[in-house]
């Protein structure tokens, strides 16, 4: 059974790219009954079939006890892990290379060069990081844009996916709250059209009147404008509607111009795959950034990864939607690129297949949505 990305928050699910984190109710302000607002003029998508321009399968690197940032003896190198953000890769990524550098500089080792391994988004933010704080950087990856998964995310700014309730540490929770406070800050830095990052509202659908869709933690500092709708205002036939400001952005453009950056602040890439950590102590820099994701499992034995399927419909692009959308199972982005249209959550399946039955599911999810408008 398909959830929400706030339902599985609810539920005691993971903490959303393809991806969510939870809000406190008390910072929605209420709808006001004295005076009726206009109704808001939204352009309806048009959720046809044959608009639909790909299909794209992703593996969210999910572990139910949260990501990791730490640092591990491997010979006489300095390694540090910073992998498994489940759903939140792109959203986290800023933050938790902070917190990577910090642990690069807490080891006094004073070192300077540094290797990264992986080219994703998390690789990419962790390679600018240590770039601006004077180390000379090195990217070894498999794979590079646009063969990364983080190419194929939604990407809104919502730390979705990250961990398991039950799994939820006073440790832990400190460190979320850093990484999302850096990661929001720096992605301030970025938007405009250069790095393709915007903010946008999105509105998020309830069939509950009392529903304001969030979980019990949360940052609802980074969440702006935050308010539930009145009646009046909403076009939506769902009864509940709030609406709060966001981050998007669109990976294509994005990640190029991370890679930009990166070959402009003198960073090298090699293309290269290590079979065994003992491979990576043939590399000449003292310090490793390990940024692997979902290829940890493999090259550092973890074995707490529940990888999580999500699939995506992206509709030829549509330039007077400029408003997201989540309701229930599903959600919708506006990007240059294409309208994303999502809504699977595949906890342990890991097969990169586009399923037919869920493209039909998210399509006909959406059409309900959005033929129900009022405009």
């Amino acid at each position: 059974m398909l959830h929400s990305r706030r339902q599985l928050l609810r539920m005691g699910g993971a903490a959303a790219s393809l991806a969510f984190v939870s809000r406190c109710a008390s910072r929605v302000a209420p709808a006001t009954a004295a005076a009726s607002r206009p109704m808001r003029r939204l352009a309806r998508v048009d959720v046809a079939p044959e608009r639909v321009i790909r299909r794209v399968v992703g593996l969210r690197p999910f572990r139910p006890s949260g990501f990791v940032v730490r640092t591990e003896p491997l010979g006489d190198k300095l390694l540090v892990h910073d992998y498994g953000h489940g759903g939140a890769g792109v959203t986290l990524s800023w933050g938790t290379a902070e917190l990577a550098a910090d642990l690069v500089r807490e080891s006094g080792r004073g070192a300077a060069s540094a290797a990264v391994i992986g080219c994703g988004a998390v690789g990419l933010a962790a390679a600018r990081v240590l770039q601006e704080r004077g180390l000379a950087v090195t990217i070894y990856a498999r794979e590079l844009p646009p063969g990364t998964t983080s190419m194929v995310a939604g990407a809104m700014w919502y730390p979705s996916f990250v961990f398991d309730r039950g799994h939820k540490t006073p440790e832990f929770t400190a460190q979320f709250e850093r990484a999302q406070r850096a990661a929001h800050r720096r992605f301030q830095t970025l938007v405009g059209d250069d790095y393709a990052v915007r903010w946008r509202e999105i509105y998020i659908l309830s069939n509950d009147p009392e529903n304001n869709g969030m979980g019990d933690y949360g940052l609802p500092e980074l969440y702006p404008a935050r308010r539930a709708l009145d009646a009046s205002e909403s076009p939506f036939a769902s009864p509940r509607a709030v609406v709060e400001s966001t981050m998007f952005i669109e990976p294509p453009t994005y990640l190029r111009a991370l890679m930009r950056d990166f070959h402009l602040a003198g960073g090298r890439i090699v293309v290269r795959e290590f079979a065994s950590p003992g491979a990576i102590l043939e590399l000449a820099e003292p310090v490793v950034v390990n940024c692997t994701g979902l290829g940890a499992r493999e090259l550092f034995g973890d074995r707490d990864f529940l990888p999580m399927k999500g699939q995506l419909a992206v509709l030829l692009p549509q330039p007077d939607v400029a408003y997201a959308l989540e309701s229930g199972n599903y959600y919708m982005f506006p990007r240059s690129d294409g309208i994303v249209l999502g809504g699977t959550y595949e906890r342990g399946v890991e097969t990169l297949d586009v399923d037919p039955d869920a493209d039909a599911r998210i399509l006909a999810g959406h059409r309900a949505i959005f033929g129900a408008m009022r405009t």
